[in-house]
This record gives C-alpha cells, sequence and structure tokens, in this order.
C-alpha cells in the first residue's frame, strides 16, 4: 500500500491515525562520558518535542555499562521541565526491584509534576545480571512482577487500604496520600519481548502492550500470537484489550538517500549489535561485514537503513503483521553521531509520520486535483491575463484619445 493510500485510509476514519516515539533505554557505548550522555539524551527529547512526537519511554538498568539510566522517574522528571507536549513512560521499570508502595507513589508524584505526561511501564527486569546483584532470583521475576503489579493497580484504585504479604514485601493497611492527576490513573503498559509472559500479564490487567522486540525476527513472528495470549486472558479476567494501547518498537536509521544512511550507521552500529547479542537471544556473527548486516536487516525488517519510503513500508508491514497498533517507538542508540541521529528523527517527522497520522492526505487530494484539472487552469489564467492585458490598452486609448493599441504579438491574449 502506497503513503497516498495510507494517509487516505486514516483521513477517511477507515484506519486510526499512528502515535510515534522514541524507546530510550538508552544504549551509549560503555566507556563515554556519562554525563554528556545523559545530556545528549535530554537534547534528542527536546528535540523529538520540537518535532512533534507524541511518547518517550525511559529505561532501568544498573549494569553493563550501556544502559546508564538507573532511575526512569528521576531523568522523566529532568525531561519533563525541558519539554512541553511529549509524553513521558518508564520503559519500564523492573517492579522485581522495588517496593510496590515506592513504585505507586513515586509514579503519582511524577504524574502531578507533569501535570499528566506520564506513563508506567513496568516488566519483570532484563538484565540477569542486575537482579543477581540484587538477590533475585532470575526465575521469580515473572511471577514477582505480577505481585508487584497486583498492589500497584490496588493501591491506584483506592478502593480500600490495601493488606498483602508475599515472600519479598508487605503492605499493612497501605493507600496512596495522593490520587494520580489524570483520572482515574495514568495508563499502564506491560514490556513484551520473544515469550508470553508480557502478553499473559498485561490481558491479566487489561494494560497496554509494549512489544520492543517487535521488529527483531523471533518477535516479529510472534506478534499476532502475543495479541491473541493478551486477547484471551483479558476475557477470562473481565478486561478488554485495547489495540491503539499497543506499542511496538523497532530500530531505524534514515537518510535523503539509502547510501548516506549506511555510510551514518558505520559510527555504531556494530557496538550496540555487539552489545544487545550479549543481553538478547539473537544471532551475531561479529565478523560479519557491515554491508550484510545491513542487507540482512533491511531484507527483514530487524534495522531498516535506507529512506522514508523504507520506513514507510517497514510500519506498514508491522501493521499487517500485527492487524493493527497504536504507537510505533523507535529504540533510541547511538547508530550514528548525534547530529545525525537528530536528522534522521527530523527527516521521518517531516516524510513519514504525515502519512500515518493522516494530515498528508490533505496536501495530497489538493494536489492531486489541481494536477488532474491544470489544463483547465492554464486556460483560465490565460484568458485572464488576455482580459487584462485589453483593459489596459482600452484605458490607455481612452486617456489619449486615440484608438486601442494592438497588443504584442508575443504577449499572452495577443
Amino acid at each position: 500500500m502506497s503513503a497516498t493510500d495510507i494517509a487516505a485510509q486514516v483521513a477517511a476514519g477507515t484506519r486510526w491515525p499512528l502515535r510515534f516515539g522514541v524507546f530510550l533505554a538508552p544504549f551509549h557505548k560503555a566507556g563515554r562520558n556519562p554525563a554528556l550522555m545523559l545530556e545528549q539524551d535530554l537534547m534528542l527529547l527536546e528535540h523529538l518535542d520540537r518535532l512533534g512526537y507524541d511518547e518517550a519511554w525511559i529505561g532501568e538498568h544498573h549494569s553493563g555499562g550501556w544502559e546508564i539510566i538507573a532511575s526512569p522517574e528521576v531523568f522523566i522528571a529532568a525531561a519533563a521541565a525541558r519539554t512541553r507536549n511529549l509524553r513521558l513512560g518508564t520503559g519500564v521499570i523492573s517492579l522485581p526491584y522495588h517496593h510496590p508502595l515506592h513504585v505507586a507513589d513515586r509514579m503519582v508524584l511524577l504524574d502531578h509534576l507533569t501535570r499528566g505526561r506520564v506513563m508506567l511501564g513496568v516488566g519483570p527486569g532484563q538484565l540477569a545480571s542486575d537482579a543477581h546483584m540484587l538477590g533475585i532470583d532470575t526465575a521469580r521475576q515473572r511471577v514477582m512482577m505480577e505481585e508487584s503489579l497486583e498492589a500497584v493497580a490496588a493501591l491506584l484504585a483506592g478502593d480500600a487500604p490495601v493488606t498483602r504479604k508475599t515472600d519479598w514485601f508487605t503492605l499493612q493497611d497501605a493507600q496512596l496520600q495522593l490520587r494520580p492527576f489524570q483520572h482515574p490513573s495514568f495508563e499502564i503498559a506491560v514490556a513484551a519481548t520473544f515469550s508470553p509472559a508480557g502478553p499473559r500479564t498485561a490481558g491479566r490487567f487489561g494494560a497496554g502492550l509494549l512489544s520492543i522486540a517487535a521488529s527483531q525476527e523471533g518477535g516479529f513472528d510472534a506478534l499476532a500470537y502475543h495479541w491473541g495470549v493478551a486477547g484471551e486472558v483479558a476475557a477470562r479476567h473481565g478486561q478488554v484489550m485495547d489495540r491503539r494501547r499497543w506499542r511496538l518498537m523497532g530500530m531505524m536509521h534514515i537518510a535523503e538517500t539509502e547510501e548516506q544512511a549506511r555510510r551514518e550507521v558505520a559510527y555504531g552500529l556494530r557496538d550496540v549489535q555487539g552489545y544487545q547479542a550479549k543481553i538478547l537471544p539473537i544471532p551475531y556473527d561479529p565478523a560479519t561485514p557491515l554491508d550484510e548486516r545491513l542487507d540482512h536487516g533491511n531484507e527483514t525488517g530487524s534495522f531498516i537503513c535506507g529512506t522514508p519510503d523504507m520506513a514507510v513500508r517497514q510500519i506498514e508491514r508491522l501493521w499487517r503483521k500485527s492487524g493493527g497498533f497504536g504507537a510505533y517507538l523507535f529504540m533510541g542508540a547511538d547508530f550514528a553521531d548525534p547530529e545525525a541521529t537528530r536528522r534522521s528523527y527530523e527527516l521521518i517527522a517531516r516524510e513519514v509520520i504525515p502519512h500515518f497520522t493522516g494530515q498528508s492526505a490533505g496536501p495530497y487530494g489538493s494536489q492531486a486535483w489541481q494536477v488532474e484539472l491544470s489544463e483547465r487552469w492554464r486556460d483560465q489564467t490565460a484568458q485572464a491575463v488576455g482580459v487584462a492585458v485589453r483593459d489596459y490598452e482600452a484605458d490607455r486609448a481612452q486617456a489619449s484619445g486615440g484608438s486601442p493599441a494592438s497588443a504584442p504579438a508575443d504577449e499572452p491574449g495577443a
């Protein structure tokens, strides 16, 4: 389907407009100045806010040297002061690492400080090294996440004091002293990668779904299955899943030409993929040449490196595979240098996003109407010019008391 067709469908209301944002773990090569990298991340969010992006999701990690934000809540507070419209989500809070009262309390505080711009993204915790340092059994993390989310949801509902005792936290007559700024509360979303655990939890609580491996080969193939799991579990718990609260993350770098984009990602793609291969079950051969990596990424959709048209095709491919979703998130990483990265987001905002929001439908329609009747417009313009010339000559003749002079042969309307 062409970009024109997509925009027309959105404008006609036969499909809903997509939102766009960034999933900012972030990914910075270990050893770079962390203060400068964090400032670079904040500047990127300011840039996205000016460009009209909708969302930014901020990660939580405690080891590895790359994903250097330890508290998404603290980072969101800083980012909120420097942005105006961008909605800010935790991407994600690792629930087994925190007491659920602290999670709920901090998010309600952020909800007020941002005047309702926050979203709570949750997960079990991705890095086994983080869990190890906290003495948490990785086999227990998903169970712990559900226990915590159940408590967080009860606290946010505020129906009654919450009392719960598990083998790792206790709540005793617990209640929040502040209600959320958003009514009845801020949105909650659950992270999902390859297993059905995330979709199952999202379905149980009727939460949104963050598919952060959507463009990876295994994650792409599982999209329809994951949505089916979420819907099935939601029905059993009296919940309803909403596709507009389903977010898919993918990796892209866009430039004016594919050749330019390929040159720019020589800056950092190998490093990012090398780090990812240490924490995710994805194939990686460090000896593979860059061009082969990029050919494979563009062919499979796992990493799009090229032009705005290629980006449009990939997002539409995800739409068809999934059956429809609500937001596309770009993975925030140092594939290219900061200047080229900002340019990529700007090019996407200018050339890609309008097709999926329906904003390009009006200009496309007006252009097509004008071109279709272009011969009529040219004839009318020529006639108008001819009338103007004749009127001028008549006025001049009247002023001089003589007869109108003939218009020069090369004048329009002669």
